[in-house]
């Protein structure tokens, strides 16, 4: 059964665990074939071409994007990647072919990027359309590294391996991205190959104008799709768990062994993904199952997710949250049986390119939370203009997420728990199909209150 796998950017880096759990893993001689590998960059080689995607830091292209000498920080990367070359070396890389490959790689993009500023210099074009195909062009460089790498030395192992470079690099053709994907795949025999994809997939739409970092999932998505997979499968550094190790204690969590699709979408919408909401959409309508596996605990047998999963007993299946959000709370005794107090605020709120992760209305006052990133004064000014009064705090939400939790009792019980360690909650709420039950609290209880959370939903009577 031919499967289309994603690897992420951290467990790339660890290429031998790669090797030995995932391409090699249980499986001899022609068994190894059959399967689409698309790949990340190693960690941290993208966070160096564009930002650092937790803390901001600036990388190539910001340099390029304020106007400044960004040669120097490609010759850096250049330095640092084939640095990175040296550590794969014991695995059979072509040190000399790995190190020419991403030279070259990289100053032709450089050429490319030199045009672009002249252009952008020139003033003549927007802004906007030179820079995101800066991005583009960057974005691309990582991962064409770390798939030319891989397929490298499962070449020295005399494993038939093949490079699909789905960049675009030296290709004019104006193709979509779903029509470059075909292409690229249409000869290939998968019973006798290893495909190794680059999870940038060059495209006329743009891949990282919809999707920016998120973009590797949707290559892979795309790819499973198109090749009419029936199983995909995520290589994560880690468990998708009942919460979050590192907050309530390794010993203190479970490995999720299945949910849904929906659940996915809800873990996503709080930051905890366990794949891309723009990537399992594609998966779920053609109703493609997916698994996420832990690279480093290789006979685990993962999380499977599909799209009809009904938990058979009553549980939570994951406590999660984010304390990176800010609830914006609108009041307005006018408000009353007024139609159109709501639109006029999601008016406001989609004019600024914000989205919310929850809302809970009162006859007078709409609260709305967002990510703090996403936090604009400006919106609070034009907010204040049309209503009496505006408040805005950081706060921190926690989630009960399950696919069976509607039982009688359950958010009494986790009520109760946050009032036992005197968590207050600041408002809180729950749609009908009781998914994803919410609660928003002060930011400094976040992480009690999911260790609380976590403790008091462990059983469900």
């Amino acid at each position: 059964m031919l499967t289309v796998e994603k690897i992420g950017g951290t467990c790339m880096t660890a290429m031998g665990d790669v090797l030995n759990n995932i391409v090699f893993f249980e499986r001899k001689g022609n068994e190894v074939y059959n399967r689409i590998f698309v790949v990340s960059a190693f960690s941290g080689v993208t966070n160096m071409l564009l930002e650092n995607k937790k803390t901001g830091e600036p990388g190539v292209y910001h340099r390029l994007a304020s106007h400044k000498n960004f040669t120097d920080s490609l010759k850096d990367v250049t330095e640092r990647l084939q640095e990175m070359n040296k550590t794969y070396e014991h695995l059979g890389l072509d040190l000399e072919a790995a190190d020419a490959f991403i030279e070259k790689r990289i100053e032709d993009a450089q050429k490319y990027l030199e045009d672009l500023a002249n252009i952008l210099a020139s003033g003549y074009v927007s802004d906007e359309s030179i820079l995101q195909a800066a991005r583009e062009i960057l974005a691309s460089i990582g991962e064409a590294h770390s798939a030319f790498n891989m397929v490298n030395i499962l070449q020295s192992m005399n494993v038939n391996a093949i490079f699909v470079d789905l960049c675009g690099f030296y290709d004019y053709k104006p193709y979509t991205i779903d029509q470059r994907i075909k292409h690229a795949f249409k000869d290939i025999d998968f019973e006798k190959t290893i495909c190794v994809a680059t999870g940038y997939a060059k495209g006329t739409e743009g891949i990282m104008r919809e999707f920016d970092r998120g973009y590797s999932e949707v290559t892979f998505s795309k790819i499973a799709v198109s090749v009419e997979a029936k199983e995909v499968i995520i290589h994560k550094e880690y468990h998708l768990s009942s919460a979050d190790p590192k907050l309530v204690g390794i010993e203190n969590c479970v490995p999720v062994c299945n949910t849904n699709y929906d659940v996915a979408d809800q873990l996503a919408d709080v930051g905890m993904e366990a794949i891309h909401p723009k990537a399992s959409k594609p998966l779920e309508i053609h109703g493609i199952k997916l698994r996420i596996k832990n690279t480093f605990d290789p006979t685990h047998p993962g999380t499977y997710i599909t799209k009809d999963y009904i938990s058979p007993q009553k549980k939570v299946e994951v406590i999660t949250g984010t304390d990176k959000v800010v609830i914006i709370d609108i009041f307005d005794p006018l408000m009353v049986g007024e139609v159109g107090s709501d639109l006029k605020v999601m008016t406001e709120f989609a004019n600024s390119g914000v989205s919310y992760v929850f809302k809970s209305t009162s006859a007078n006052s709409i609260s709305v939370l967002i990510w703090e990133k996403d936090f604009d004064k400006k919106l609070i000014k034009r907010l204040s203009s049309e209503f009496e009064s505006v408040n805005y705090e950081n706060v921190a939400i926690v989630c009960m997420i399950g696919s069976n939790m509607d039982q009688p009792g359950v958010l009494g019980k986790a009520a109760a728990a946050l009032a036992s360690e005197n968590i207050n909650i600041l408002t809180g709420g729950f749609a009908l199909r009781q998914v994803n039950i919410q609660f928003v609290v002060e930011r400094e209880n976040f992480k009690k209150a999911i260790i609380t959370l976590n403790k008091a939903m462990a059983t469900l009577e």
